[in-house]
């Protein structure tokens, strides 16, 4: 959320929508116009952005990424919705066209409920307890990789950051969750926030065409243990690194650092 302190406050002063999105925007665009920008904040894979009346619910989707300047190139083929304020600009482009901005009347309405409403715990927050962490595990007999993307116990944890976790609690991405005991939840409750709390700090991780709202591109998968790192040794034990899949996912592992 780099653009977060420097738009709140400003005035929208028009909104323009391309080709359609994974979600209509729900308002006419023109609606939106005079609103101010109160805040910015994250709940799970959706930025929230709070106005005077009601929210904007942006979702990147799969290839999407948000610009925001004073200036901005001419709208382009890929740029979807733009916002125009009293600060700058701000600008969705995604060429495969699975992100989305949705408005809201507020965070308890229907539209924004269904988004929202099955989210599970923020991992850099108060709420990410421990013991109700690994009392969700025990209810789920899914491989523990595929439990932390699912996001409905806890969200923010994607593919790369999964795996790292993972490493970093010695635990195989193939395990059941329900097998997890309480000893080993706590080392990954600690190693799920240690890796976001890593990753906010270097700017999260650039995939294809990802970049925060500044253009800059997150390294740190760049310092990655096992993301990517297939057939190349393991930085601890120098074991080779192994890839599958899962989910249609790619997950990274260390044969010798998570036996089990």
């Amino acid at each position: 959320m780099s653009f977060a302190k420097r738009i709140t406050g400003a005035q929208v002063l028009s909104v323009h929508m391309g080709k359609p999105l994974r979600w209509p925007l729900g308002c006419p665009p023109a609606q939106l116009a005079g609103a101010t920008v109160q805040a910015v904040r994250r709940r799970g894979k959706y930025l929230l952005i709070d106005l005077d009346r009601g929210l904007l619910l942006v979702h990147l989707g799969m290839s999407g990424s948000l610009s925001f300047a004073r200036q901005l190139p001419p709208r382009g083929g890929h740029d979807h919705f733009e916002m125009v304020t009293s600060r700058g600009t701000l600008r969705l482009n995604d060429p495969r066209r699975f992100g989305a901005v949705v408005f809201a009347e507020s965070e308890s309405a229907e539209n924004a409920s269904k988004l929202l409403g099955k989210l599970g715990m923020e991992p850099l927050s108060d709420e990410f307890d421990v013991n109700a962490f690994h009392a969700g595990l025990k209810a789920r007999r899914a491989a523990i990789k595929q439990v932390l993307l699912a996001g409905d116990l806890v969200v923010g944890v994607g593919n790369i950051y999964a795996s790292e976790a993972l490493f970093l609690a010695g635990i195989r991405p193939t395990v059941s969750a329900a097998r997890i005991s309480l000893p080993r939840a706590i080392k990954l409750h600690a190693a799920i926030r240690e890796v976001l709390a890593r990753a906010v700090e270097k700017g999260g991780s650039t995939l294809k065409n990802f970049s925060s709202a500044n253009g800059e591109a997150g390294y740190f998968q760049l310092e990655a243990m096992v993301y990517g790192r297939a057939g190349l040794a393991c930085k601890v034990c120098g074991t080779t690194i192994r890839s599958i899949r899962q989910g249609q996912r790619a997950t990274f592992f260390c044969p010798q650092c998570q036996k089990n």
